[in-house]
């Protein structure tokens, strides 16, 4: 048996690989590249339908680790109670904090700024003037602490705001401040002018903000959501747009892709980007770093970073 390491980048585009395992490149399509059952890392597919990372997951009865190129873990896990005990699960936590950070401020900025407006007026030949919301003295929340919430919350840092509240699954103390357990929201959103959700979706989360979640909300707040479509309800969030409310700023939606006829399209304060968080030049690079550093560490034995579970009985 030969030990196969599947990447969904070439490998001879990734310099600093070790020695010793066959580099194999597979992005999802229909042919494997070899024997999934010689396979012992397996890089998932970034940016692929769950059906296709998980596909060859059965037959990969020799693999050892399961790295995914995402923060969230949520399309893998069908595939896991295919897997022996003893798999490491790692994330790709490092990779897109940038990006994700970097769209979540736009996303911010253009919603209360009206830069939608401003592209349709263009398009007309209409001069939009008005005044208009800014960042500077509103208060932030943020729901899902952990290393894009952080990076999220670097790049707040210049805008003046007036606050900043931090939520995670669980309390903790850091440098900036607490970070309140979940069950602080219902204290907590009512003082937000702009929510941005960056959590992982899990059976906690998903469904999180739901009709009493955006109740909750202060009149004219700005729903952000860069963490994943169904941790959002979103019938509960088109009631809420719909009466104006709340507006809305989503970088992903469910369902997703959104299809041509949904309402949310159309829906009044909203303004979608398609899960452009993560897919940007700053990707590939911040990848490759990962995967250099996870497989040496693989091949020399050593303790692998980003791990989120090992599968077991």
């Amino acid at each position: 048996m030969t030990a196969d390491v599947w990447l969904p980048l070439p490998p001879e585009d990734i310099e600093g690989l070790p020695e010793g395992p066959r580099y194999l490149f597979w992005d999802g399509g229909e042919e494997f590249p070899a024997d999934p059952g010689d396979c012992v890392f397996y890089v998932v597919p970034y940016m692929k339908p769950s059906t296709v990372g998980v596909r060859p997951l059965p037959a990969m009865g020799a693999v050892q680790v399961v790295q995914t190129l995402s923060a969230g873990i949520d399309h893998v896990e069908p595939g896991l109670p295919h897997l022996r005990a003893g798999v490491r699960l790692c994330n790709a936590r490092g990779v897109h904090e940038a990006s994700t950070a970097e769209l979540t401020l736009a996303l911010i900025l253009a919603s209360l700024r009206g830069v939608p407006d401003f592209v349709r007026a263009q398009d007309r030949g209409e001069w939009l003037g008005g005044f208009r919301p800014a960042l500077a003295d509103r208060g932030v929340l943020i729901v899902g602490y952990g290393s894009i919430g952080a990076a999220i919350e670097d790049r707040l840092e210049p805008f003046e705001l007036a606050r900043v509240a931090r939520v995670a699954r669980s309390g903790r103390a850091t440098a900036r401040g607490p970070v309140h357990p979940f069950t602080a929201l219902p204290s907590l959103l009512p003082e937000a002018d702009v929510v941005i959700l960056s959590t992982p979706l899990t059976e906690t989360t998903r469904g999180l903000v739901d009709a009493g979640f955006l109740g909750r909300m202060k009149d004219g707040a700005l729903l952000v959501n860069v963490a994943r479509g169904p941790v959002v309800d979103t019938n509960a969030l088109l009631t809420q747009v719909r009466s104006g409310r709340i507006t809305a700023a989503l970088d992903v939606t469910d369902p997703e892709p959104l299809p041509p006829e949904h309402p949310l399209w159309r829906a009044p304060g909203v303004l979608i980007s398609p899960h452009a968080g993560g897919p940007t030049s700053a990707f590939a690079p911040r990848a490759r770093r990962l995967l250099v550093d996870q497989l040496n560490r693989f091949v020399n034995r050593e303790p692998l970073r980003n791990m989120i579970l090992t599968t077991g009985p």
